[in-house]
């Protein structure tokens, strides 16, 4: 009896060690794997044949835009390779600041002068997303999908009313009137308000003009689409914001036809070098896909996502509703 039950405790020891190294064996599966697979698309390719054969690349646009040193780098690799035959420019967002967006328009622009371009709105191409589309030379976008937002945004908090009630006073010596207008701390003049709607004014002009360029539109059918409203995609047809309705393959197919690209090629994504800061998100979230973690891996690249922030501040061109006002 003695022996049975030494013989007992031996093998829910050996579970136990079992277990343990099942659960350490897992974990450095996804991590290896997620670092092997970052390595691989780190350089921007889907697979790593897939920067050496016919190809079209496509390029997403989402969420807000700010700017980036990786996606200038990610759109001049696809400009430089001889792989790519044309670009889908598949856009789901709803803009973001005023430099960002035109750093990326005029690095797609680059890009459309080198290869040939097509714009696919997935979802919602408004404010700063649809200077994005507005790169390409054609403009697909879904029946339901959201277009448009033409306009221009600067808000800023007044805490001025809630600084009397606590009774907090907020000093400052400045060189002139209109140094570090609006401050949120006292209200806002006249005169910083007419320079803050001069400055919001002249960038909205430069929106306009692009669109009216770019569109081929008159002054009377730009002022009928630049009140900063969106528009469905059905409706951006006779508006001139988008040439046709579909999906990729609708995008796909103009580029064959109009742009002489080989039929039947394959799409691969080409997606920005990951920031250092959120390699081992990138890397873990990859890892758990690929072993059928899909949870853990939506988790992962959330983390990831909320730790990034939103971004900079000043002039916006986004899409954001909400208080009046807001869509502009």
């Amino acid at each position: 009896m003695a022996a049975d039950a030494e013989l007992l405790i031996d093998r829910r020891r050996l579970r136990r060690k079992l277990s343990l190294w099942r659960v350490l064996g897992i974990g450095g599966l996804v991590v290896a794997v997620g670092a092997v697979g970052l390595r691989v698309r780190s350089g921007g390719e889907a697979l790593t044949l897939g920067s050496v054969r016919p190809q079209i690349a496509r390029i997403s646009v989402g969420g807000f835009i700010a700017g980036s040193e990786s996606t200038t780098k990610l759109i001049e690799r696809v400009r430089d390779a001889d792989s790519v035959r044309g670009v889908v420019v598949s856009i789901s967002s709803p803009g973001g600041t005023t430099t960002g967006s035109e750093e990326l328009y005029r690095n797609l622009r680059a890009l459309a002068e080198k290869k040939p371009m097509v714009a696919f709105v997935d979802g919602t191409a408004a404010s700063g997303a649809y200077i994005a589309a507005i790169a390409a030379d054609h403009i697909v976008a879904r029946e339901t999908a959201l277009v448009g937002s033409i306009g221009v945004l600067f808000q800023y908090p007044d805490l001025s009313g809630l600084l009397d009630k606590v009774g907090v006073k907020v000093e400052s010596v400045k060189s002139a009137p209109l140094k570090a207008e609006p401050s949120g701390f006292t209200p806002t003049s006249p005169e910083a308000r007419a320079a803050l709607a001069a400055v919001v004014g002249d960038t909205y002009a430069w929106f306009k003009g692009l669109v009216a360029d770019r569109r081929k539109m008159t002054d009377k059918e730009l002022a009928t689409v630049s009140d900063g409203r969106v528009f469905s995609g059905r409706q951006s047809v006779p508006l001139k914001l988008v040439d046709d309705l579909g999906g990729e393959r609708q995008a796909i197919a103009w580029l064959e036809k109009e742009r002489g690209v080989t039929k039947d090629l394959p799409v691969l994504d080409w997606k920005p070098t990951a920031k250092s800061d959120f390699r081992l998100w990138s890397a873990l979230g990859l890892g758990a896909d690929l072993v059928g973690l899909d949870g853990l891996a939506t988790r992962l690249r959330q983390v990831g996502d909320e730790t990034a922030g939103l971004a900079q501040g000043g002039l916006l061109v986004l899409w954001r509703p909400g208080p009046a006002d807001a869509t502009r």
